[in-house]
């Protein structure tokens, strides 16, 4: 889960073309940005205007332009000794290869765990360690360490073990493996209490005394950097040499694994700003040359035939990473990432392709259900809480974030199991931290476990705790909406005219990739157009054809829209005149400069 995605009190920006509620229900706003800095930045850069007034938007200055444009680790990547405990980590996970011990590595199941595990693997395999992978079953032990798994690591042999983007909070099972003569070093990224784990060393740039100010990585870029300061100190050890030379080692280069950070990166949702955008930024080109036999064999199952970019991370690949620890075996994606093995790269490849088809059809079921439940009783003010037997917990983190797109409100599913425990999983919306409101449920004794972020927040739960947690919550999230003055909002980069969507802007857009949390596709509303033409496609999508006063047309989709608020309303409202809401692409089936809107919403002009 992502780490820092920040809940601050949202700003109230200019409304856009007057509108105060669209067809969707939301308030269009501006982004803010400097007029005059985003003039000077479109002239200094040869860009189209409104390309400037996104850079402008995201706060980039003259002085930072050419920095963001084109983002490389030499400009971005720090010294990793800025960390707490990095240094201590890297010496003894550097002794621990030099001494042939087993390194156990402990990640969790999500995306940002497999690429972390596979990352470090992949280093300490290349410099002569020891590794052993071990990534926990989600149904049988849940998330982040614990106890029994960590004594059996020791009984097969591990001396050392990292736990990966988790154990942070882990203070009993840490503790266990301390009896056990097991040493752990913690590598996470997930938000950190004031008493830290029993560990040899606790490196996690969100822990409350590290002052790297790099709390935006994903564990994955944590990884990364500790492999940087193990490669340090086992040069600095005389550990390389010319590689065939009296059976001495090369040093690898660790920029091979760059496609793996970008991965982990762009699925566990952190800033797409600095180090995070260098770090994807270098590791799609690293993805683009297909080095990485699994990464490889996924994207051929995934039928990935154009170069990559964050958008194929995250609604592609990572979703077929995840679907073992979500519906089936949970290390079988960090294993895809890890082997070299074609062949079974390929068998791995199609089994988590498999389980992705079977996770969409199991999320689709429990979502139809979630929907349901609160449909017949609308969602209270502050929360929309829906619970259910049987539902699989692998899904109700997608769902959660479904039921908050629908409700515009913080959401939160629970799965009871049969012994009457729940595991919930919540989604926020901007302002709101649902991280917080969890730990006080968990500190006002109503939960078994729970913890979280601003946006994203697990617990577990007894069944009969959960009518003092809907109550508990429901009054903290009504009363946090209310101070926030929260409203439902659309984030605009620009007004255009019909005649504005063409290929050179869009061309001119493309160099403010990759774009993710922290630095939005642009938005663009187009202005006073008609739609002449909408026809139901695929599985209740909408294409349209739109059209201005002077008869130039447009291209445009509304994906999932037809049975929603957008589609009647394009549908039945033909030759009147619209502001359309959406992003601009090339339509990569006409070809050539043609340009289609990916339409969001719309509003009478």
């Amino acid at each position: 889960m992502s780490a820092v995605l920040a809940a601050e009190r949202p700003e109230r920006r200019p409304c856009l073309l007057g509108v105060e509620r669209s067809i969707a229900g939301k308030r269009w706003e501006l982004r803010a940005g400097d007029e005059r800095l985003a003039l000077a930045l479109a002239q200094r850069l040869g860009l189209p205007e409104p390309v400037g007034r996104c850079l402008a938007a995201r706060g980039v200055g003259l002085d930072e332009a050419e920095r963001f444009l084109a983002p490389t680790l030499r400009d971005w990547l720090p010294d990793p000794s800025r960390l707490k405990d990095m240094d201590r980590a890297a010496a003894r996970i550097a002794a621990a290869v030099t001494a042939g011990e087993t390194i156990a590595l402990f990640g969790d199941y999500d995306v940002d765990g497999a690429t972390s595990s596979a990352l470090l693997g992949r280093f300490l395999r290349a410099v002569g360690g020891r590794v052993a992978l071990y990534i926990p079953d989600r149904m049988k032990e849940g998330y982040g360490p614990n106890g029994p798994a960590l004594r059996r690591l020791k009984a097969e042999g591990a001396g050392l073990a990292l736990t990966l983007d988790c154990g942070i909070t882990a203070h009993e099972p840490l503790a266990e493996a301390a009896e056990a003569g097991l040493e752990v070093i913690v590598v996470d990224h997930h938000a950190a209490e004031a008493r830290l784990p029993p560990a040899l060393a606790v490196v996690n740039p969100n822990r409350l005394d590290d002052d790297s100010g790099l709390g935006q990585l994903a564990a994955v870029g944590v990884a990364f950097l500790v492999a940087v300061a193990v490669n340090r100190a086992l040069r600095a050890a005389g550990h390389y040499g010319p590689a065939g030379e009296g059976g001495e080692r090369a040093e690898p280069k660790l920029l091979q694994w760059l496609d793996l950070v970008a991965l982990g990166t762009v699925c566990d949702v952190v800033p797409l700003i600095g180090l995070n955008r260098a770090f994807v930024a270098q590791g799609l080109k690293v993805l683009a040359a297909r080095g990485n036999v699994g990464l490889s064999a996924l994207a051929d199952v995934a039928r990935l035939d154009e170069t990559p970019g964050a958008y194929h991370c995250g609604f592609l690949l990572g979703p077929r990473v995840n679907a073992g620890g979500r519906v089936g075996e949970a290390g079988l994606g960090a294993e895809l990432l890890s082997g070299d093995d074609p062949e079974r790269a390929r068998a791995l490849a199609a089994r988590l392709d498999q389980l992705n088809g079977e996770r969409r059809d199991i999320e689709a079921a429990v979502l139809a259900e979630a929907l349901a439940q609160l449909e017949a009783q609308p969602p209270e003010e502050g929360l929309a809480l829906a619970v259910g037997e049987d539902w699989h917990p692998g899904v109700i983190g997608i769902v959660a974030s479904r039921l908050k797109e629908r409700f515009d409100r913080p959401a939160l599913v629970v799965a009871l199991d049969a012994e009457g425990v729940g595991k919930g999983s919540g989604r926020s919306v901007p302002g709101l931290d649902l991280g917080a409101a969890v730990i006080a449920a968990r500190q006002a004794g109503l939960l078994i476990n729970g913890g979280g972020h601003p946006m994203a927040a697990g617990l577990t739960v007894a069944a009969e705790r959960l009518p003092e947690l809907r109550a508990f919550l429901t009054e903290r999230c009504g009363r946090e909406l209310r101070r926030i003055g929260f409203q439902p909002a659309l984030g605009f980069d620009a007004a255009i005219p019909l005649s504005g969507a063409n290929a050179g802007l869009v061309r001119a857009l493309d160099r403010l990739a990759p774009f993710g949390a922290g630095n939005a596709e642009p938005r663009f509303a187009v202005t006073e157009a008609r739609v002449v033409k909408a026809d139901p496609v695929g599985q209740g999508h909408l294409r349209c054809i739109l059209a201005d006063a002077e008869g130039r047309r447009l291209k445009a989709i509304a994906f999932r829209e037809k049975a929603e608020l957008l589609g009647p309303a394009l549908t039945t409202t033909r030759g009147r005149g619209l502001h359309l809401a959406g992003k601009l692409r090339l339509d990569a089936w006409a070809g050539g400069d043609a340009v289609q809107l990916i339409l969001e919403d719309a509003a009478e002009a």
